[in-house]
């Protein structure tokens, strides 16, 4: 009879709960870490400069009219401003700088002389009306000159009307007149508002004689009263004639002007 074979038993492994284990978080090594570093801060570097590359690309070209824009010219360097383009336009610009008019006006201290369309900066000058399109040989021939006098008192502006400003023949536009005039009563009131700045509410013009191409012609306004932001101002067109003669009153006006609230506008009293 064989003998009895032994029997080996597995040994029973020890019991284990979840808190026996534990989660050994990962460490990347000092290597890996400063080789990430050095990606981001490349990847910064070169995006900072893409982007400062791409802006100075896109500001580039406008960058001097921004500049124009947040230092507009004082008076006295828009008196420098213009440079006439020929003779004819040399030749007015002397008569009108040597007028008996122009030499009275600079005796008088509380007049301050400009040339009120060239403080406007070139990218609003070549869009604007009388500043731009209506400036240049045949039409206003030279910038006009104006003098204020404090407080928005009182405006004279000195003008050389060409002869392709013209409504029936040699007879300059009326429409031309009114538009001088809006803006010339206007120009003066400036001082006496509030922001420094008008737009206007109402205008009434009246059409005494004639207005003959070619020819010099002065505008004068006065501010009659002021109430708030509301100004009542009349002026007119004449002819500029030598010290002792009588003017001949072309046009005559009167009109309502209101210093406008909008921001946007007030910004404009800075320019103007």
């Amino acid at each position: 009879m064989p003998p009895p074979r032994k029997v080996v038993g597995l040994l029973p492994l020890p019991s284990r709960t979840a808190a026996d284990f534990s989660i050994v978080p990962f460490s990347a090594r000092p290597s890996e870490t400063k080789s990430k570093t050095r990606k981001f801060l490349g990847y910064a570097f070169f995006g900072f400069a893409f982007a400062t590359l791409g802006f100075a690309i896109a500001v580039g070209p406008v960058l001097p009219n921004l500049l124009k824009l947040a230092k507009p010219l004082t008076d006295e360097e828009s008196l420098l401003a213009y440079d006439p383009e020929d003779e004819a336009a040399k030749a007015v610009e002397e008569h009108i700088n040597n007028c008996d008019l122009a030499l009275e006006m600079r005796r008088t201290p509380r007049m301050r002389e400009s040339r009120p369309h060239l403080k406007l900066p070139e990218p609003f000058r070549r869009h604007n009306l009388t500043g731009g399109t209506l400036q240049g040989p045949g039409r206003l021939t030279v910038p006009p000159v104006a003098w204020v006098e404090e407080g928005g008192k009182t405006l004279v502006s000195i003008m050389h009307l060409g002869t392709d400003v013209c409504g029936h023949p040699g007879i300059v536009h009326g429409g031309l007149l009114a538009t001088l005039l809006d803006e010339g009563l206007a120009r003066c009131c400036f001082e006496a508002l509030p922001n420094k700045v008008a737009v206007t509410a109402k205008l009434e013009v009246n059409y005494r004689k004639p207005t003959k191409s070619g020819q010099y012609v002065v505008l004068r306004a006065e501010t009659k009263s002021v109430e708030g932001r509301k100004a009542w101002v009349e002026g007119r067109i004449e002819t500029l004639v030598p010290e002792g003669e009588t003017p001949v009153v072309l046009v005559e006006a009167s009109g309502l002007f209101i210093s406008p609230n909008s921001t946007a506008l007030k910004l404009l009293s800075h320019l103007v």
